[in-house]
């Protein structure tokens, strides 16, 4: 467990941190470009929450998926290429459900955003997932304003190896010239926490429906969300700065 000085920045994650993206975006969106295709699977929530963790990336569960139950024999595309065509399909099914409105932020996460801009506390996104996602969750979930706030994005077209792998956040700490110990990760998965963990980088996990009963022992700390930290009160700036022990 890393030991959390008082933070610099925050780096957050985006699926599942920011906003509940997961079950209510990316798990219909897949469903959809599958029945689309007249594949023939649709992956159940019991899937999908395994698939999260076993297999970071939603075009390398495609592929995945795709070695075990093959596509049709007129397929004349590699199956790499197919989980491409699917994934990028796939991409816009989910800007589509961000787009009505679906999706919200999580609780408190707007707050904390806005709070850290105010105090010039540094905010930046560390994800592996898409550049394209990442910006429709701020154009269509997040408050507008909120874009401009974030001095850096590191998503996954800048790495060449997804969580848990630690790459994406070292190169968000050699961008912002910043030790690892003066920056916050704001995580919800135990592969955001492995990454952030191997850059020595604190991590502040915010677990969901997903992530509730998985094993977050090696985190600085865990609540149940950014507007709940255990004690009915909020996660604010002056907390993380306190709570050092």
């Amino acid at each position: 467990m890393s030991i959390l000085h008082n933070p610099q920045a925050l780096l957050f994650d985006v699926d599942g941190t920011l906003a509940d993206t997961e079950g209510q975006g990316h798990l219909p969106a897949f469903n959809k470009t599958f029945a689309a295709h007249n594949l023939p699977w649709r992956w159940s929530k019991d899937e999908y929450r395994r698939l999260l963790t076993a297999v970071p990336g939603g075009r390398e569960r495609i592929l995945e998926q795709l070695k075990r139950t093959p596509p049709p024999e007129h397929c004349n595309q590699t199956l790499a290429e197919y989980a491409q065509q699917l994934h990028r399909e796939k991409g816009h099914h989910y800007t589509d459900i961000l787009r009505s409105g679906a999706i919200k932020p999580r609780p408190g996460v707007t707050r904390l955003i806005d709070e850290a801009h105010s105090s010039g506390t540094t905010l930046a996104i560390v994800t592996t997932s898409a550049r394209e996602s990442v910006e429709a969750l701020f154009e269509y979930v997040l408050p507008a304003r909120q874009r401009q706030y974030f001095s850096l994005l590191i998503c996954g077209e800048d790495v060449s190896a997804k969580k848990p792998d630690p790459e994406a956040y070292r190169l968000a700490v050699e961008r912002l010239s910043l030790p690892p110990g003066n920056c916050l990760a704001l995580e919800d998965s135990v592969n955001g926490l492995a990454a952030a963990n191997k850059a020595g980088i604190p991590t502040l996990i915010t677990y969901n429906e997903w992530t509730k009963d998985d094993d977050f022992s090696d985190a600085w700390r865990v609540v149940e969300n950014l507007d709940n930290r255990g004690d009915g009160e909020p996660v604010t700036l002056a907390w993380l700065a306190d709570a050092q022990t």
